[in-house]
């Protein structure tokens, strides 16, 4: 039979339900798939999409996130293509949806990440499965408990700098630690930044995300030296960056990074 459903772009996808050939074109949906018991449906997916470790090497690989091979997603016959607004150009989502079904994702905060992971259910045929997962994603936030606020910079990229900043998910997961986002009213979703605008800042802490730029020890301290009033700490990208099934495991990092900050002397 066939389903039609409204993306997050507002366009109505009419495809085979429930789909048996997905290809997945953003490394933490396919993650999720995974997670929902759909190994044997996810047939293609970006050299991104690297999780789980185990599973999906015999994933056949269709390009990057953003330069998707669309002849060879075509040959692998999808039933269904998932994309997300932030991975995957425009274009390549038009000339995909051109040859084959695509839904894509928008995710922008927490409930947006929550809310897709709800769509994949239904997306899928693994209503109850997407069900649980976000029940036990809201519960795991809901046990973390920062003593106070702090106010942090997450910088993603270098020459330039550039941050996280407003209407992003790795935003709203500061918020969700009680780690306000110095960079949220800059005038771009990822801001280009300056040491002296981070200066003028004032943050007390500065996130070094492993990506997509890997920020090493070499950055931390170079950047301590310009900003001694900050403490500098590399943070783990994926869970920051990464929605999904992965916000479970970044539910416990964050608890971990929480005590970290409520320490005496923040160490």
């Amino acid at each position: 039979m066939s389903k039609t459903v409204r993306d997050d772009l507002e366009r109505d996808v009419t495809f085979r339900f429930p789909p048996r050939r997905i290809v997945c074109l953003c490394p933490c949906l396919t993650e999720t798939l995974f997670a929902l018991g759909l190994d044997k449906q996810v047939v293609g997916r970006t050299r991104y999409c690297i999780h789980p470790a185990q599973r999906v090497p015999s994933v056949t690989v269709v390009g990057g996130t953003r330069d998707v091979d669309i002849d060879h997603v075509r040959a692998l016959r999808p039933d269904l293509v998932i994309a997300a607004k932030e991975e995957n150009p425009q274009q390549v989502v038009e000339l995909l949806a051109d040859a084959v079904p695509a839904f894509v994702c928008d995710v922008t905060d927490y409930e947006s990440a929550l809310r897709t992971i709800t769509n994949l259910g239904n997306l899928t045929d693994r209503v109850r499965q997407a069900d649980a997962l976000v029940r036990r994603i809201r519960t795991a936030f809901a046990e973390l408990q920062p003593k106070t606020t702090r106010r942090v910079a997450y910088l993603v990229w270098r020459e330039p700098y550039m941050a996280a900043g407003r209407d992003t998910y790795i935003s709203a997961l500061l918020e969700k630690c009680s780690l306000e986002n110095v960079c949220k009213a800059l005038p771009a979703r990822y801001p280009e930044v300056t040491i002296e605008s981070l200066r003028r800042l004032t943050p007390t802490w500065i996130l070094l995300s492993s990506e997509p730029f890997p920020f090493n020890e070499s950055h931390s301290a170079e950047l301590a030296g310009q900003i001694p009033t900050a403490q500098i700490v590399r943070v783990d990208g994926e869970m920051f960056g990464w929605y999904g099934n992965r916000m479970l495991a970044a539910a416990e990092y964050f608890r971990k990074l929480i005590r970290r900050l409520d320490a005496p002397g923040d160490r």
